[in-house]
């Protein structure tokens, strides 16, 4: 009988699935199985450029996550007549079949723009009938086509920064495993980034071209329930008109606080990093580590108020060592404009 209820319920929502697509393929977002090849999902009219499907929508980030120096393209789907749903201090509720695409990319010569671009992986998170799923494709040589790789990869390769300095990375696509180790809370895999307060930002409307509040457009379009009329948004960390606190906590919002939060892999540390977090001690200052070791390279406190120096924290974004470095995973350089920040932010406490 569970058995028959449970397909039945598959059927209704498949079928609505069914009806609203145009050009995406809803039966693969909530199939058990990922397909091989990215192109069968048809997230894109044209692959190589990016350039999405009906009903595929890009979106923005006011402060995005730190992945040595890769460049992003964000979209969104949501089936047809289905609506994610506002949730505080949280991602929205996303509903069955819904999916969030990410490529990573880095441009070749960043100071020209219209530089030839090299598309590394896209990352899928689905959501399917038993909760959200994750997964990763890495692009071919030939940049038109990129494939399932379940067990991750390395790409070495290089580009030439806005200074004209040339960069080298090798750079990590992640495993099944280690892509939960940033999405998960509460044992479940869960999306970072879609939360109202990181999407409260001005965007170029897709068909006007005028100025327009991206949760408005979302909710003019019918992809959200509603968003708070007063809401304290994270702001743009690059953006140095912006109070110093507020940057630094957004940027550690973004890069940390997916995980050092109650619900998050970094929760027995103590160390809850989320922007809505406001106690002195849960931020780290003049907080003592909970494991001392390797890691506090010999310091007290997480933060120790004007010296960055003697700050757990920085010391950990400093390092590229596996044993010490912060995050663990998702990096393999140094982000030296994020450690400036920091660096100053604890500087001036």
């Amino acid at each position: 009988m569970k058995n028959f209820i449970y397909w039945g319920f598959f059927l209704i929502i498949f079928c609505s699935l069914g009806q609203a697509a145009d050009g995406v393929r809803d039966e693969y977002i909530i199939a058990k199985k990922f397909p091989e090849r990215l192109s069968d999902f048809q997230f894109f009219q044209d692959m190589s450029s990016q350039l999405p499907a009906e009903n595929v929508i890009p979106y923005e980030l006011i402060s995005s996550l730190f992945s040595d120096y890769t460049l992003k393209e964000r979209f969104i789907y949501i089936p047809d007549k289905l609506v994610a749903r506002y949730s505080k201090d949280s991602t929205y509720e996303f509903p069955v079949g819904s999916a969030l695409i990410k490529t990573f990319y880095y441009k070749k010569d960043e100071r020209n723009t219209g530089t030839e671009v090299q598309l590394l992986e896209t990352r899928l998170l689905l959501k399917k009938f038993t909760g959200w799923d994750a997964a990763s494709y890495v692009w071919n040589d030939d940049q038109d086509e990129a494939l399932l790789r379940v067990a991750g990869a390395t790409i070495n390769t290089s580009w030439i920064d806005q200074s004209g300095k040339q960069m080298s990375v090798r750079y990590r696509v992640p495993n099944k495993n280690q892509c939960q180790e940033c999405h998960e809370s509460n044992n479940d895999i869960k999306p970072i980034g879609p939360k109202a307060i990181n999407l409260n930002k001005n965007i170029r409307h897709p068909v006007s071209s005028e100025a327009v509040n991206q949760l408005d457009y979302w909710l003019e379009s019918g992809m959200i329930d509603h968003y708070p009329e007063t809401m304290e948004s994270v702001v743009n960390w690059k953006d140095e008109n912006n109070d110093l606190d507020a940057r630094a906590r957004s940027y550690l919002a973004i890069n940390c606080g997916h995980c050092h939060i109650a619900t998050g892999n970094g929760a027995s540390s103590g160390l809850y990093l989320n922007f809505a977090e406001n106690r002195p001690k849960q931020l780290g200052i003049y907080k003592k580590p909970v494991a001392a070791g390797r890691g506090s390279g010999g310091n007290l406190y997480s933060i120790m108020p004007g010296k960055a120096d003697e700050s757990i924290l920085l010391y950990r974004m400093r390092s590229i060592d596996p044993g010490i470095m912060m995050p663990e995973s998702g990096r393999s350089l140094i982000h030296e404009e994020g450690v400036h920040l920091i660096q100053q932010w604890i500087e001036e406490m």
